[in-house]
């Protein structure tokens, strides 16, 4: 249950409305409104309240301790992580054409599990409470426990989905949860012929749960009418990987990005060079930064990734019942509701699944070699990037390697990043539409939270700091009594406040 505070503000007539900590989302962060006396939205900020600094610490680490370190970024998408790493470094050290192909389809395989359990995971446990209770509905109700209460076959399936995509990242990576599968230049481990057929067996039952899920979103949102068709709607753009042929790639691909009338601002773009066309700001207030597309600036050039980016950017996805789904999803063309992410997110959680069947069918699975051989220390300075279309949108990592085989440079940008600017948006069009001179109540606080669950943000993933760090620290004796409070601001003035 999220938890409501009002305060006063520096601003004269002014207050604050806090909903701290944000409920059924992945990390820590809070959303801050400034009202004026008639409960008017004058302010709303998504704040992520959490830090990591791994772009620091992996500083100096050996590139082949990389891949294992960075997946405890976050324990819900770690594989992406993972992968993402060590496609980089696969560039870094020459080896990114040779890595052989038991390998890259162990990753795939590693992946589109992945891509799946995390979206039912997300879906069953922490968004369909509201879907299929309503957002007003009672708080105690709004749970998985009262999912599985009221509707135990969804729960079921929900629960076996994700069972499933977590069997398969254990036979790929290792571990259910930061695994090791996957090693620069390829892969550690093959699957067992046995492993393939138990996994394979079970792939048809998936699938139809898969398309089940879909109609049941596809039902819930056309029966929210237009409250859930205009829920948080924002004209943005759009960021992904496509295949350079166009169709949906979740492993690797181009980069292509469109406008909110789907015409295209750029295609075909390579991955090694994103820095090109990416810029990030940062705001004093949230450990998040705020990327643009280069050519259009910071105003007009932030975007959306995630499911639904994917199904606008991609001309098609190469798994036919997935794709009836998708030209279901667009038969009007663009779609730009927030809640349109749930449906585009079952629409790929069964896309990854026809593509799971499919690469069960491979016998490279379990023979051929693993590994490309790797080169000496080099001579001076490697750099690569690594790009992947993790379960919440577009994942870059992007690495320097020293002559001493150590890291001497670490850039992330994860997906909730990407989504930070469009996260603040629909937070803001909720509020002034939910609050709208009425009295503050828990189910108005709710439709907030609702908007930034529907982006399925992994906050603990995205938190990094560029330049000195803003930082609150309070001292609190033994009776529980403030003592000191000291402030440390972004430009890097003190400020201490004794009760």
């Amino acid at each position: 249950m999220p938890a409501a505070a009002t305060a006063a503000t520096e601003t004269p007539g002014l207050r604050r409305v806090a909903i701290d900590p944000l409920s059924r989302v992945e990390g820590h962060g809070k959303v801050t409104l400034l009202l004026d006396e008639h409960n008017r939205v004058h302010q709303a900020r998504l704040h992520i309240v959490e830090f990591r600094g791994f772009e620091a610490f992996i500083v100096g680490r050996p590139y082949w301790e990389v891949p294992v370190m960075v997946q405890r970024l976050c324990g819900i998408c770690p594989v992406s992580h993972h992968l993402a790493a060590c496609k980089a470094l696969d560039v870094a050290l020459g080896v990114a054409g040779a890595v052989p192909r038991t390998a890259e389809l162990m990753r795939r395989l590693m992946h589109y599990g992945q891509v799946m359990q995390s979206h039912a995971l997300h879906f069953f446990h922490l968004a369909s409470p509201d879907l299929l209770f309503g957002f007003d509905s009672e708080v105690g109700r709004r749970n998985i426990v009262g999912v599985a209460a009221a509707h135990p076959d969804i729960a079921r399936r929900g629960v076996l989905l994700r069972k499933y995509g977590q069997e398969v990242i254990r036979l790929t990576a290792g571990k259910r949860v930061h695994g090791t599968g996957s090693v620069p230049g390829g892969v550690n481990r093959r699957l067992a012929p046995a492993e393939r057929d138990e996994l394979a067996a079970q792939v048809p039952r998936m699938i139809g749960w898969c398309e089940e899920a879909v109609d049941l979103v596809a039902r819930l949102y056309a029966e929210g009418g237009a409250l859930h068709q205009r829920f948080g709607t924002l004209r943005s753009s759009w960021l992904s990987l496509v295949r350079p042929d166009g169709a949906l790639d979740l492993y690797d691909g181009v980069l292509r990005a469109r406008d909110a009338d789907g015409t295209t601002l750029l295609d075909g773009a390579d991955v090694q060079g994103y820095h090109a066309l990416i810029e990030e700001r940062t705001e004093p207030w949230t450990y998040l930064k705020f990327p643009y597309l280069r050519s259009l600036g910071p105003e007009r050039g932030w975007y959306r990734v995630g499911p639904l980016a994917r199904m606008h950017n991609c001309d098609r996805l190469p798994s036919p019942r997935a794709e009836a789904q998708r030209r279901r999803l667009l038969v009007q063309g663009p779609v730009h509701a927030t809640l349109a992410y749930h449906w585009a997110r079952m629409i790929e959680m069964l896309h990854a699944m026809e593509v799971i069947g499919e690469l069960l069918r491979d016998d490279a699975l379990v023979e051929g070699e693993m590994t490309a051989p790797l080169p000496g220390p080099g001579p001076a300075r490697r750099e690569g990037v690594g790009v992947i279309e993790a379960p919440r949108g577009t994942l870059i990592h992007h690495y320097a390697v020293g002559a001493d085989d150590l890291i001497a440079e670490c850039n992330l940008i994860v997906s909730t990043t990407h989504n930070n600017r469009a996260m603040n948006e629909s937070v803001r069009v909720v509020a002034e539409e939910v609050f709208d001179g009425r009295e503050v109540s828990e189910p108005m606080l709710n439709r907030i939270e609702v908007a930034v669950r529907a982006y399925d943000p992994c906050l603990s993933c995205a938190t990094h700091a560029l330049g000195r760090m803003p930082l609150e620290v309070a001292v609190v004796g033994a009776d529980g009594a403030l003592r000191e409070r000291v402030w440390r601001h972004g430009d890097g003035r003190v400020e201490r406040q004794v009760p």
